[in-house]
């Protein structure tokens, strides 16, 4: 599927499968630069990711995520994460095949959960929460989750992260 010219690595996959810690970990072994679409996004747009969906809507959102995603996947020698449903769109899955070999990384549903959980915790931060939002949020995360796969097994590689560290992952 990928491997493209660019020769970068992209990462996708459900949040909270490590793409962010695992990708920096991946990078520094390299030397290659590391770059989270999510926080270019926030950073370009000057508000967090939950504020864009509710003040301009996910197709904003959508808009962004696909800029973002054109300008990073140009550059060489670069680990890319994406947002959990970057995958899902037809174009991005193009301009992420070209520009390197796509992982996804995978966990089980519990562990997604248990990991959501402790950082909710150890956060004040809001963007941790719209997945705890509203009740059995681990009904909803099984099946946000079911409903991604099979753009998820689009991806070249698949790492399982349940068990591991991301020094481990990496």
């Amino acid at each position: 599927m990928g491997e493209g010219t660019a020769g970068n690595i992209i990462l996708t996959g459900f949040s909270y499968t490590g793409k962010t810690k695992v990708g920096q970990e991946v990078a520094r072994r390299l030397g290659w630069s590391f770059v989270d679409i999510d926080e270019e996004i926030v950073h370009l747009c000057g508000k967090p990711i939950a504020e864009i969906f509710a003040q301009d809507g996910e197709s904003r959102f959508r808009e962004l995520e696909r800029e973002v995603l054109e300008r990073v996947c140009q550059e060489k020698e670069v680990v890319v994460s994406t947002g959990g449903g970057a995958i899902m769109n037809a174009s991005n899955r193009e301009l992420m095949m070209a520009s390197g070999v796509i992982i996804c990384l995978e966990a089980k549903p519990a562990t997604i959960y248990q990991r959501l959980l402790k950082d909710a915790e150890a956060s004040d931060d809001q963007e941790v929460r719209p997945l705890l939002a509203g009740p059995e949020p681990l009904r909803r995360i099984e099946w946000l989750k079911g409903f991604r796969q099979p753009y998820y097994a689009l991806s070249d590689w698949t790492g399982h992260t349940d068990n591991l560290t991301f020094e481990e992952a990496a």
